[in-house]
């Protein structure tokens, strides 16, 4: 699907320039998108109009370059973005997750026409979506699908898997891996993100996502096949990749801030639920739910688990904001980038158990009235449950053990 023309295209005027009213419009929206969560939930309701409504508010463009237009907004302002829609509707704020990540790569990556390109299509309103994943390798990173070149452009073939965004957005971005052995292109070898319209002739978008949670999210299937591109429209993975540009960082950066979103969210719902309908459990001698001593320390301990989450994001956030700075020398820029990763790393752990336990002690807390099915609080737990399941976080505790035993850098690239 391509979003609407005038939907979709924020006025020069209204384009946001700092990181408190980035905040401020997030948090408008969060506030409208809150109310029907669960109903969209519940039936599977995708938010169409809801995704417009962000893609016309302009935070979509916050990153990009300020020599472009952009208001150049850092990683840690986009991750608190983030982290508010998420508290709403971790569907909606899953949904630019991708977008932010392939905006970055243009930046790292990009030629300077394809920056001007992509980044004024960025700032009318545009929106990328991924095409990364695939299930036929033996790993998550391992890579069939083909660009290969025909003549003076090129061709894909291939299948992806939960592409997230992807019904909404109007562009692509496609990782593939060049199959060119006689070498005809003149590229180098290696992967290649494809930036190609959704609408190209040979892409098919599938609405197949049938996951337990995130179930508005567009992570469905998208086949290409003879899907002809030119070379402009390529974009190799391994300058953003392969050095240290905290592009690995920044995209785990982004999950970090929709699973404590989901943990604040969660501890919100069942906060109002307690004050408004719980009753107190008859031992306890109080006449209201909130006075249950018992309850009261368990709302501290939730409460603890969600601040705990939300400070590491921060810490995360002004971590990979110092690895992106490009002034930094390239010995101090490698020093930069396994801090950002370390830092990201501890909270993905803090914020992956904080969603899953607030999620789940939400009910907990609520009583059996919280069970009824109408109410859907289980959501809560459905989209934490299934997308803390992006990256295991026993392997954020080995990188973590390795820095600090024996020194070693974590991995540049991340899962993202």
């Amino acid at each position: 699907m391509t979003l609407s023309e005038a939907a979709a295209r924020p006025a020069a005027a209204d384009r946001i320039t700092s990181a408190a009213q980035a905040f401020s419009v997030a948090a408008h929206l969060a506030a409208d998108f809150a109310s029907g969560a669960a109903a969209r939930d519940r039936g599977r309701i995708l938010p169409r109009e809801e995704i417009e409504r962000l893609a016309a508010s302009g935070l979509l463009a916050i990153t990009v370059p300020a020599e472009y237009g952009g208001a150049d907004l850092p990683p840690s302002a986009v991750a608190e973005v983030v982290r508010i829609l998420a508290t709403a509707d971790p569907n909606i704020a899953q949904i630019p997750h991708s977008h932010f990540v392939y905006v970055n790569l243009v930046r790292l990556a990009g030629s300077a026409a394809q920056r001007e390109r992509y980044f004024a299509g960025v700032l009318d309103g545009g929106q990328i979506a991924n095409a990364q994943s695939e299930r036929s390798g033996a790993t998550v990173a391992e890579i069939a699908t083909t660009v290969r070149p025909v003549g003076d452009r090129f061709r894909i073939d291939g299948r992806k898997f939960y592409c997230t965004g992807s019904l909404f957005a109007n562009l692509l971005a496609v990782l593939t891996v060049l199959d060119d052995p006689e070498q005809h292109s003149g590229l180098a070898a290696g992967e290649y993100i494809a930036y190609l319209p959704a609408t190209a002739p040979g892409v098919r978008i599938i609405d197949d996502w049938n996951g337990i949670g995130q179930r508005t999210t567009g992570s469905g299937t998208v086949s290409f096949e003879e899907v002809l591109v030119e070379r402009d429209q390529l974009i190799p993975r391994a300058a953003a990749v392969r050095a240290p540009t905290a592009y690995g960082a920044f995209a785990q950066l982004l999950h970090v801030a929709i699973d404590a979103g989901i943990a604040r969210g969660a501890l919100t719902a069942a906060t109002e639920f307690v004050r408004t309908t719980s009753r107190p459990w008859f031992e306890a001698g109080v006449t209201e739910a909130i006075d249950d001593p018992l309850l009261i320390q368990r709302f501290g301990e939730l409460a603890v688990a969600v601040t705990a989450a939300e400070a590491t994001l921060g810490a995360a956030g002004a971590a990979v904001d110092a690895a992106t700075d490009a002034g930094a020398p390239h010995q101090r820029t490698e020093e930069l980038a396994a801090k950002a990763s370390l830092a990201v790393a501890a909270a993905k752990v803090l914020a992956d158990q904080a969603a899953n336990e607030v999620s789940s002690a939400l009910f907990e807390v609520s009583g059996t009235r919280s069970a009824a099915a109408d109410l859907n609080l289980h959501h809560f737990w459905r989209n934490a449950r299934t997308h803390t399941l992006h990256d295991p976080i026993r392997w954020k505790y080995q990188h973590i053990g390795r820095a600090q035993l024996h020194g070693t850098a974590p991995p540049l690239h991340g899962v993202i």
